[in-house]
């Protein structure tokens, strides 16, 4: 396997290895610059999906020039790539927290470098993958220099705002994003109904590129008796998991209501919540008997939800949702609002439970009767199970690179 190109062994991050299966550039390669303000090792959900988008792309024989953020414990002076003909480097510009959300970090304004690099290193086309400053900083070198910009809605920060005290900036939030993807050639979505949703908002140009899922890494073969041991549930005991960041936008607060309903009905159920954040003192409180794993990676988290037997998911302001469709690769029956992934993928009674979004105690009734049911969760299960195989990475990047070549032949 290639390994990525090592511009600068003081100043690269010891992030993930991107592991390529071809690199020899044939003739109808893309030469793509991919513009990001989060990457691995930060855990979420953009990072994770934009890695193994770069990953699969570079397998189809690409070339790809990451231009992503520079931790603070690496050096403070940006990165240029030395070689043009690398199939895959990286060029790392400055960053700053960003505000009430820790262990996030924004680029700043970068337009001049990346004139600089884009005027000695032209890529055929820029994909933006946030819309923070570095977002908007290479959209407008980008357009300077007259090269094709995609881009992807891959947040939804204007709901998310009022959650973190920020209300009053929602409207605004909404229009800066509308202005931000209306200048670029086309915005890809995961979804149909966020297409028709931003559609409705004013967004143009629109596209469905759905998001793909690592059957190898999350499935049921990664349960363990032994974690579950851990956990102090015995043979039939039932475990319930949620994945995810412990923050207010997650609406946790459902999770613990739905959570207490079921185990009324099942005493001996044990909630498992895999992630961390700011809310994880004040659920440590509201729900002194859970059982906190923190964050986790790889085949750890793999075998954290194939260990479990049931995923509530109560979030109303995702994309996406990538956890959604790990936890069906890894055997497990899901009960969600019918939104982002889950609306998707899940067929509701076939391969999930699904609750009208908002309907917080439709949500509870359907989280009581998949803990209730054994044969029906079970069923469940091997639906979303048979529903997840679908879901490759591989199938992802064509449509990802068919959505760039339609932008550059328009274009040109």
């Amino acid at each position: 396997m290639n390994r990525p190109v090592d511009l600068d062994s003081t100043l690269l991050d010891s992030g993930p290895q991107i592991e390529v299966e071809q690199l020899n550039a044939q003739p109808s390669a893309l030469r793509l610059a991919v513009v990001t303000e989060t990457w691995p090792p930060e855990v979420n959900g953009v990072a994770n999906t934009l890695h193994r988008l770069v990953q699969a792309t570079l397998s189809r024989g690409h070339s790809i020039q990451l231009v992503r953020l520079k931790r603070p414990s690496v050096g403070s002076d940006p990165v240029v790539p030395a070689d043009p003909a690398a199939a895959f480097h990286e060029m790392l510009l400055l960053s700053l927290p960003i505000p009430r959300y820790p262990g996030l970090r924004m680029g700043v304004p970068s337009k001049g470098a990346l004139l600089r690099l884009w005027s000695h290193h032209r890529p055929d086309l820029v994909h933006i993958a946030t819309e923070g400053p570095l977002g908007w900083s290479a959209l407008r070198a980008a357009t300077q220099l007259r090269i094709p910009v995609t881009s992807d809605f891959r947040t939804n920060f204007h709901r998310y705002s009022g959650h973190y005290g920020l209300g009053l900036f929602r409207k605004p939030i909404a229009a800066y994003l509308r202005k931000f993807h209306n200048r670029t050639l086309r915005t890809l979505v995961p979804t149909q109904q966020l297409a028709q949703e931003l559609a409705a908002s004013g967004f143009r140009n629109l596209a469905v590129v759905g998001r793909g899922v690592d059957t190898e890494r999350f499935n049921p073969s990664r349960r363990s008796e032994a974690m579950r041991d851990s956990w102090g549930a015995k043979s039939g005991d039932l475990v319930v998991v949620h994945v995810g960041r412990l923050a207010a936008e997650k609406n946790l607060e459902l999770l613990v209501r739905a959570f207490e309903a079921l185990a009324r009905q099942r005493p001996e159920a044990r909630l498992v919540l895999v992630g961390d954040g700011p809310l994880r003192e004040s659920l440590s409180q509201r729900c002194p008997q859970a059982i906190f794993a923190g964050q986790r990676k790889g085949e750890d988290l793999a075998t954290h939800y194939a260990s479990a037997d049931l995923f509530l998911f109560p979030s109303l302001t995702e994309t996406f949702g990538n956890v959604v469709t790990e936890a069906m690769a890894s055997g497990l029956a899901v009960v969600s609002y019918d939104c982002a992934a889950a609306h998707e993928h899940i067929q509701h009674g076939i391969s999930g439970l699904l609750a009208p979004e908002g309907q917080e105690m439709h949500f509870i009734a359907e989280s009581v009767r998949a803990a209730t049911d054994d044969p029906l969760r079970a069923r469940l299960a091997q639906g979303a199970l048979a529903k997840a195989k679908d879901l490759s990475w591989s199938v992802i990047a064509r449509q990802f690179e068919q959505q760039l070549r339609q932008v550059m032949l328009a274009h040109q």
